[in-house]
């Protein structure tokens, strides 16, 4: 039998025969410009709507840090005179210069002004808009730009990791957080051996693993015959025109998504081996490779 809560958007299916205690709980919201989803398990309603009221607002409260669209957010902050800055916002920010020494600016979170004129005029952004890694320096808690006209944005992989946070802030380990192409599960539903997750081409099961996926299958504009991505080479400081998809598969949301955009960018699926568990499936021109 289905109990359905408009309030505050849950579903509950019946109880798992391999844990009768447990029921499987459901729920949606909008969030980061998409829709978040969350499947659970809990004992009872009660339980399955506390948790969720605590991701949902641990997924407001990180949107506040690292949206690159609302104007106060700590992230549109950060300026050429330095400031301390959340444990948030420097975990991010480490992880994306890190994969930016590693690709050598192929991704690279400096990028926003180009991004922001790409995305807004569909022309190509022009010489004198900034952008390099180089021009963002962390030191412990502290981040500043040395180029007043650098804007950030941590979309590449914000949300691999605010699903990270999501799924440790609901507290129900049988869990699975789905933001847009980002899915992070916790431990499997009852009596299973993982959470299937379609991707790639393939169905995948998984367990404490993330999965994000990049690319421009639905995202493009086409100009003058050309198809262009809505993902940004910033070393060309040109869209991307080969259309490829890339999903990642790692123990966290975090490196899954900043790795799909990296790969996406460089069409170099051996990233991977930066980084512990990371697995890469690339699609380039109708053919898959897994890497």
């Amino acid at each position: 039998m289905l109990r359905r809560c408009f309030v505050i958007g849950i579903t509950a299916s019946s109880a798992s025969s391999a844990d009768p205690a447990l029921e499987r709980f459901e729920a949606v919201e909008p969030h980061l410009g998409t829709l978040v989803g969350i499947t659970a398990y809990a004992r009872n309603v009660d339980e399955a709507r506390a948790a969720f009221r605590r991701a949902y607002a641990r997924i407001a409260a990180l949107n506040a840090i690292l949206s690159d669209y609302l104007p106060h957010s700590e992230l549109n902050q950060l300026s050429t005179t330095p400031r301390q800055i959340s444990p948030e916002l420097a975990l991010v920010l480490r992880t994306a210069q890190q994969v930016a020494q590693r690709t050598q600016g192929a991704f690279d979170v400096t990028a926003g002004a180009l991004i922001r004129h790409w995305r807004q005029t569909k022309t190509f952004p022009p010489a004198n808009l900034p952008s390099g890694y180089q021009h963002l320096h962390l030191k412990g808690n502290t981040a500043w730009l040395d180029d007043p006209g650098i804007r950030l944005d941590v979309g590449g992989l914000g949300k691999g990791y605010i699903a990270d946070e999501a799924l440790r802030a609901l507290g129900l380990p049988r869990a699975l957080i789905a933001i847009s192409g980002d899915i992070v599960c916790g431990a499997p539903p009852p009596g299973e051996r993982g959470w299937r997750v379609q991707a790639a081409g393939r169905v995948f099961t998984l367990q404490h693993a993330a999965v994000s996926t990049a690319g421009d299958a639905e995202q493009y504009t086409v100009l003058d015959g050309q198809r262009y991505s809505h993902i940004l080479d910033p070393r060309t400081r040109r869209p991307l025109s080969t259309p490829r998809q890339v999903t990642v598969i790692a123990p966290t949301g975090l490196i899954a998504d900043a790795l799909d955009t990296a790969i996406c960018v460089t069409g170099d699926p051996s990233l991977t081996r930066h980084y512990r568990k990371a697995r890469a499936f690339l699609i380039r021109h109708q053919e898959f490779n897994q890497f």
